[in-house]
């Protein structure tokens, strides 16, 4: 079995620590301890159901740990004051499922959004950032344009430029390659690639895409619905290789654990 990391070390920027997450008196998961090194690209894996989300929405700031500890470079992030860790969580930058664009706002306007809020940054000057973030993500052309009007590849490019609109350190991806066929998602990855390598970023992504994690992803764990723990630590390709754990092994090969039903003689 491959235990999850236990100590922090000098490039450590995030630190979970035997963490447990509850709905009520149902244990989503418990006891889950990793770190995330400055500069990786760390992947939250495992089946339907076993709390990718959950463990996200938990290191973002929007679920409440039942107990444990999230440390961001140190700091325990739910010990602070709400004012404190609205200050960290603009060290964040989080790219949703769906993208989550403000059908009512332009590309543009999206993108501006977090910068009209958290800054003082006059207008002009947001304009040209704006143009500077989507730029990045290939998405200029479309700044005056609707979410309506865009490909749904567009749409995550688009939220990918939100995300990066304080310049955080650190990026969360739930699910980026979800609903998009195979060419845009491999672009994505490459441009998830090129922005960690350009921009120095930290990334959490969480994703069932396969293809995607073995391209992309250096470290991560391995989440189990049926124990409610974290049953695997590693990167993506040495799990499916040599994980000594046939339900790890069986899902990063994409093959049944089960043993296939006798044939019966006809």
């Amino acid at each position: 079995m491959t235990e999850p990391t236990a100590q922090s070390t000098d490039d450590t920027l995030i630190a979970v620590r035997d963490l447990t997450l509850s709905f009520g008196p149902k244990i989503i998961q418990q006891n889950v301890s990793f770190d995330v090194r400055r500069g990786s690209i760390f992947a939250v894996m495992g089946g339907s159901g076993c709390g990718k989300s959950t463990l996200l929405k938990s290191m973002i700031g929007l679920l409440r740990p039942a107990t444990g500890q999230i440390l961001v470079s140190g700091e325990d992030y739910w010990a602070q004051s709400e004012r404190r860790r609205t200050d960290i969580n603009h060290r964040f930058g989080v790219l949703f499922q769906s993208g989550a664009l403000w059908s009512s706002m332009t590309v543009g306007e999206n993108v501006a959004l977090p910068m009209e809020m958290f800054t003082d940054l006059k207008p002009p000057v947001v304009r040209r950032l704006v143009e500077l973030k989507l730029g990045l993500v290939g998405m200029e052309h479309a700044i005056d344009l609707f979410p309506s009007e865009i490909s749904g590849g567009m749409r995550k490019r688009a939220g990918l430029a939100r995300a990066m609109a304080l310049d955080p350190d650190i990026l969360f991806f739930d699910e980026p390659s979800a609903g998009l066929d195979p060419i845009t998602s491999a672009r994505l990855d490459d441009l998830i690639l090129t922005l960690r390598d350009g921009l120095g970023a930290t990334i959490v992504i969480v994703s069932h895409e396969l293809q995607s994690l073995f391209t992309i992803a250096d470290d991560g764990i391995f989440l189990d619905a049926t124990t409610h723990t974290a049953i695997a630590h590693g990167a993506p390709r040495t799990l499916r290789d040599s994980s000594d754990i046939p339900d790890v092994r069986a899902f990063m090969n994409r093959v049944s654990s089960l043993s296939p039903p006798a044939k019966t003689k006809g």
